[in-house]
């Protein structure tokens, strides 16, 4: 039986491009999120499929033999919120309670717009999920 291919995979399509299909009220606070992932991570924005913007990535292999690759930190501008991706690490639940206006489901923080939360905790958060990432898949 042939694996199946990991569904969200790195692209070269525009980063830039992708945020102007973004609701124009929302396409700040893409470019915001945009410059402090960048800026915490060090690596460029990257398109992961066709709406994850992603930064960085590492290789993980689960017990099952299920392999692929995935950013340390990205985020998704969706219709209702923005869907970050940030690791599950510990100090994480510390950090959200000082975070503002968010909810939370597996690797999941979900927003509503930038102003709602606290940028300094945005970019421990983002530390935090890359240096997980990197400790556990080396």
């Amino acid at each position: 039986m042939a694996k199946a291919a990991p569904k969200t995979t790195e692209t070269i399509k525009s980063v830039a491009a992708f945020v102007k299909t973004v609701d124009k009220t929302r396409q700040n606070d893409c470019q915001a999120i945009i410059e402090l992932m960048q800026k915490q991570t060090g690596f460029e924005p990257k398109m992961w499929g066709p709406s994850i913007i992603g930064f960085g990535s590492y290789h993980y292999v689960y017990d099952s033999g299920h392999e692929g690759d995935a950013p340390l930190v990205g985020f998704s501008p969706r219709k209702a919120e923005f869907a970050l991706y940030i690791a599950n690490f510990e100090g994480k639940e510390a950090l959200l309670e000082k975070f503002g206006k968010h909810k939370t489901a597996k690797a999941c923080v979900y927003i509503k717009k930038m102003e709602d939360i606290n940028p300094a905790i945005l970019k421990k958060l983002v530390a935090g999920s890359v240096k997980h990432y990197k400790s556990k898949y080396k």
